[in-house]
């Protein structure tokens, strides 16, 4: 595994000797795994939501009829589904009710995954203190994934508010009531792009150089910094406009080169999660083994097939862990892939719910979204810092097709599946 957690000087150092053990990528033959049509699925579908399913709020043509070919007559699911974004400004509950929706089909909030979901593993940080950043009910998601501790930008700002000096017009020259009693931040997490960038970026870095307690200047620069943990790596993203707007990983990069033009020094990412990383794949990957019990498949899923609209996440992402699959089934241990990683008792946590686990998971590339074969950025590396160097190869879908209808059928027909 890869770009989960890390320790150390640079993440960069790591991410090269990781990416040594998967030097190889998975080559897909497009044929059929079935001369026969079959009823029981043998695969399990991920779906990404913005470029693929929605732009903006307007869903795109001919998606509600498509997913009814995914469930029965009753409007239940026959097919494994689980729908992950890199969104982190919503619960999963509300989130699941918007699909059902839109889709016009049930959806559980069981089968959605958000960037934040896999920080439901990282128990060793519940209870610390944290600060937060995105938009939305950022409180409510932290407190929903298992943080107790918390307190977010507004908060912060209020508490010490002259730290926030950008806006002249918000900006108050006094010191503020509660500044001395302020208990130290242990670490940051970072949900998603947040409204007021210069605000967020201000106090965030404020926290990482004055070790969590911005009350008073530090004597010199505190490095390592406390930990960061980041969700959502998008650079871009696509609504209704008619280009690509900046995601998270835009702000992630505005804070990057902040960090090292102020202290000279590389900001650390303790966790990178949401895609590209395989933390959120293998998470997606044990909601559909458990969502196929659910709908009573007992066998062997052998395939997982991801579907989305961005050649650096999407893509990117599945191929990593299609990688990473490739070579857990050849040394036989996640152990032997993961020493290096401090998260791999999280991967291991009941060896059993892999017994019935996917083998390989394959990229579909759809033209709705992100990717356009009219727009020639679509196809620049805009892979995330600490995923650099990226083969070529792992940017490449096993698939493209127009749109998430074509998408199914051709899911279907790899899969001689009726």
């Amino acid at each position: 595994m890869a770009a989960l957690m890390w320790k150390g000087k640079t993440a960069r150092f790591h991410r090269t000797n990781l990416l040594k053990l998967c030097s190889d990528v998975f080559s897909f033959q497009s044929t059929k795994f079935f001369g026969t049509k079959v009823n029981h699925p043998e695969f399990g579908l991920l779906f990404d939501i913005d470029g693929v399913i929605v732009r903006g709020k307007k869903v795109l043509p001919s998606v509600p009829e498509s997913f009814q070919k995914l469930v029965d007559k009753n409007g239940m699911f026959r097919v494994p589904t689980v729908f992950v974004t890199n969104a982190g400004n919503a619960l999963r509950h509300d989130r699941a009710i918007q699909l059902s929706n839109w889709l016009g089909v049930e959806v559980h909030e069981d089968q959605v995954v958000m960037a934040h979901s896999p920080l439901r593993m990282f128990h060793q940080f519940h209870d610390k203190r944290v600060l937060v950043s995105g938009q939305g009910p950022v409180a409510d998601i932290a407190r929903n994934v298992g943080f107790h501790n918390i307190v977010t930008v507004d908060e912060l700002r209020k508490t010490f508010p002259t730290l926030d000096a950008v806006d002249h017009a918000r900006r108050i020259s006094g010191a503020g009531p509660n500044e001395k009693s302020f208990v130290p931040v242990d670490a940051v997490v970072l949900f998603g792009e947040p409204v007021r960038w210069e605000t967020s970026l201000q106090l965030i870095l404020d926290i990482l150089m004055s070790n969590g307690y911005p009350a008073v200047a530090p004597p010199g620069i505190m490095y390592p910094h406390i930990p960061v943990l980041a969700c959502n790596m998008d650079l871009q993203w696509m609504a209704e406009a008619c280009m690509p707007r900046f995601g998270h990983g835009a702000f992630l990069l505005c804070l990057e080169a902040l960090y090292k033009k102020i202290t000279g020094k590389e900001l650390i990412y303790t966790a990178l999660i949401g895609k590209p990383s395989e933390i959120t794949y293998h998470h997606a990957h044990h909601m559909v083994l458990n969502q196929a019990q659910s709908i009573g498949i007992n066998h062997h899923l052998k395939r997982l097939y991801a579907i989305g609209d961005n050649i650096n996440t999407d893509v990117f992402g599945a191929n990593l862990y299609n990688q990473y699959l490739s070579q857990r089934k050849a040394s036989g241990r996640v152990k032997q892939i993961a020493r290096t990683q401090t998260i791999e008792h999280h991967l291991q946590a009941d060896p059993s719910d892999w017994d019935n686990g996917a083998e390989n998971c394959f990229s579909i590339l759809v033209e709705t979204g992100v990717y356009s074969v009219d727009r020639e950025e679509s196809l620049l590396d805009h892979t995330p810092r600490d995923f650099l160097p990226v083969e070529e190869k792992l940017r490449e879908p096993n698939f493209t097709v127009p749109n998430v209808c074509k998408a199914i059928d051709l899911v279907f027909e790899q899969e001689s599946y009726q």
